[in-house]
C-alpha cells in the first residue's frame, strides 16, 4: 500500500512539473509573439490561462506598463494570479521582458516591446503610370540574323548591351517604342546609324552598322526593345511632412527574366483611367490609363522591393478622394476579420471607396507579404472591373479608421478574393516608421 502511495505522489509531483515547465510556458508562447508593437498610449490585452502568480522583470523603466503599473528595472514585478495582460505603451523605446514563475525559478518567456510614435498617413488609391527612366527605351535581347553560316546581331557587335536605355538615334529623340521603330527603319535606310545611350547613369555614343536581310531587303540592327514604362498602378500611402510614399505592394520584375528591375531614373506620373477589362475565372482583368507627364510627374522612384515601390513626391497634383487628411497607421495585430474598404480609381483619376471583407488576417510579427486575404462585396465595384484587376496593386485597405493593408494579388480562379500585405510593413520600407 504505502508503494502504491509512493507511486502516486512521484506522478502527481512529475505532473506537475510537466505543467509548470512545458504546458504552461506553451500557453505563453500562444499568446505572446516574439516581438510586440504599440503605439505610444496604445493598450493591448492578452487572455493567459495560468493558475499561478506571474512575474516580470524588464531591462528598461518608463516605456511600457501592465496592468496599470509601471515596471521595475532589473527586479521581479508580481502581476498576479489573474487571466489578463495589458500592455500600455507610455514612450518611444523599446524594452525586453522575461515572464517566470516562482521570482525567475521557471521562465516561461522572453519577448521585446517597441513603442512607436504615433503615425499618420494620407491613404492613397491615385492611379499612377510606372516609368523605369525619364525618356527612351530599354534593350531587352538581341534579334539575332543569318549570314552565311553564322549568326549575329549588328547592335550587339556594335556594343549595345541588354539593360541599356536608347535615348537617341541619328540625334532624333526616341520617347516610346513606336517612336523608336520608326525612326531606326527610317534612317538605316541612309547608312550607319548612331546610337545615344544610358548605362549606369552615364551617356555615350554607340555607332551601330545596320545588315541588309537579303530574304527580306530590309535593313536590320538585330535588337528587342521595350518602353520604358511598366504599367499602371495604384499609390498606397504619402507622409505629408516627408513626402515620403509608398505604391504598389509588391516588386517590378522584368517580364522577361522574371528579376527584379533595378530601378535608378523611375517616376510616377499620372495616369486617368479610360479603360478596364474585366476579371473573369482564370483571366485577369486590367485597367487601361492614359500616362500624363510634364507637369503631372508625381514623384521618383527611388526604392523597388519586395513589399512595393517608393520615393519621394514632387507634385501629388489635385483628385478627388473620400480621404483627402491623414488618418492612423493601423499596425498588423489591429487588423481583423470583416468589413473593410478599399480606395481606387476604376474612371479618370477619381478616387472611390469600395466595400470588402478581410476574411484571414495572418498573425505576422516580423515583415511578410500575403498577411490579408480578402473579398470584394461591393456590387458597383464587381459590375464594373469582375474583381481585383491589374493596375489595383497597391489600393490602400482601410479598417476601423485605420490605414491597415495594401491590395497586392488576386486569386485567378476567384477574381473576387486576392492578398494584401500588412502597411505596417509597408511604411516600414520608407523609414518613416521604425519598426522592431
Amino acid at each position: 500500500m504505502n508503494n502504491i502511495k509512493k507511486r502516486n505522489i512521484f506522478f502527481t509531483i512529475a505532473f506537475i512539473i510537466i505543467l509548470l515547465v512545458f504546458i504552461l510556458p506553451m500557453e505563453i508562447k500562444i499568446h505572446l509573439d516574439e516581438n510586440i508593437r504599440l503605439f505610444e498610449g496604445q493598450e493591448h490585452s492578452y487572455q493567459v490561462k495560468v493558475p499561478l502568480d506571474i512575474y516580470i522583470k524588464a531591462d528598461k523603466e518608463g516605456i511600457l506598463d501592465i496592468n496599470g503599473s509601471p515596471l521595475t528595472i532589473d527586479e521581479f514585478n508580481r502581476l498576479g494570479f489573474h487571466n489578463d495582460i495589458s500592455l500600455r505603451g507610455l514612450s518611444r523605446g523599446s524594452v525586453n521582458l522575461e515572464f517566470s514563475l516562482f521570482r525567475g525559478l521557471i521562465p516561461l518567456k522572453q519577448l521585446t516591446v517597441s513603442v512607436l510614435p504615433e503615425m499618420q498617413l494620407v491613404p492613397g488609391g491615385h492611379s499612377i503610370g510606372i516609368k523605369l527612366h525619364d525618356e527612351g527605351v530599354i534593350v531587352v535581347g538581341y534579334f539575332y540574323l543569318e549570314r552565311g553560316d553564322t549568326l549575329f546581331s549588328p547592335a550587339e557587335d556594335g556594343g549595345i548591351l541588354i539593360g541599356d536605355v536608347i535615348i537617341e538615334v541619328n540625334d532624333q529623340n526616341i520617347n516610346n517604342i513606336d517612336s523608336a521603330a520608326d525612326i531606326i527603319q527610317s534612317e538605316a535606310v541612309k547608312g550607319n546609324l548612331n546610337f545615344t545611350i544610358k548605362r549606369n547613369g552615364k551617356v555615350s555614343k554607340i555607332n551601330v552598322t545596320p545588315y541588309l536581310c537579303p530574304n527580306t531587303g530590309d535593313k536590320r540592327i538585330g535588337l528587342y526593345i521595350r518602353d520604358t514604362a511598366a504599367g499602371v498602378g495604384t499609390l498606397s500611402f504619402y507622409d505629408l511632412q516627408g513626402d515620403s510614399y509608398g505604391a504598389l505592394g509588391h516588386i517590378i520584375t522584368d517580364i522577361d527574366s522574371n528579376s527584379a528591375l533595378e530601378i535608378s531614373e523611375g517616376q510616377i506620373v499620372r495616369a486617368d483611367i479610360v479603360n478596364i477589362k474585366m476579371a473573369q475565372r482564370g483571366q485577369p482583368g486590367e485597367k487601361a490609363g492614359i500616362f500624363r507627364e510634364g507637369k503631372d510627374i508625381l514623384g521618383s522612384i527611388e526604392k523597388n522591393c519586395d513589399f512595393g515601390i517608393y520615393g519621394k513626391l514632387e507634385n501629388i497634383g489635385e483628385y478627388s478622394t473620400p480621404y483627402p487628411d491623414p488618418i492612423p497607421l493601423g499596425l498588423a495585430f489591429q487588423v481583423e476579420t470583416g468589413p473593410a474598404e478599399l480606395l481606387t480609381v476604376v474612371e479618370g483619376n477619381k478616387i472611390q471607396s469600395f466595400q470588402i471583407e478581410i476574411e484571414r488576417a495572418a498573425n505576422q510579427n516580423k515583415p511578410s507579404d500575403k498577411g490579408i486575404i480578402l473579398r470584394i462585396t461591393d456590387e458597383d465595384l464587381l459590375r464594373v472591373t469582375g474583381g481585383i484587376v491589374q493596375g489595383m496593386s497597391g489600393s490602400p485597405i482601410i479598417q476601423n479608421g485605420r490605414l491597415v493593408g495594401v491590395v497586392t494579388h488576386v486569386f485567378i480562379n476567384d477574381p473576387t478574393r486576392g492578398y494584401g500585405i500588412y502597411a505596417e510593413w509597408m511604411v516600414k520600407e520608407t523609414d518613416i516608421l521604425p519598426v522592431s
